[in-house]
């Protein structure tokens, strides 16, 4: 496993310590399903669409556990005066 992609664990297993703890068991749960994701969302990645199995274990996802984790994982790098600047 490259250094890129032990980062990018440590940054969701981050995410998700720090959703359970305001969130209870059941979102990091929801989360973990969406491992099937990965090759749709790593960096490099060559596959333009998800699976239909990324998508239908986004779709058991939570709203609420989604939205409060992308909304973690964007405001982190402020909080950890990281700033981080995306763009296509």
């Amino acid at each position: 496993m490259g250094a890129s992609r032990i980062s990018q664990v440590i940054l969701v297993s981050l995410i998700v310590a720090l959703v359970a703890r305001t969130h209870g068991q059941t979102c990091p749960n929801q989360l973990g399903t969406l491992n099937v994701c990965a090759p749709f969302v790593v960096p490099g990645s060559t596959d333009a669409t998800p699976s239909s199995e990324c998508c239908l274990a986004l779709q058991s996802v939570d709203r609420d556990c989604l939205c409060n984790t992308v909304r973690i994982a964007t405001t982190l790098p402020t909080q950890c005066n990281f700033p981080v600047t995306c763009g296509n």
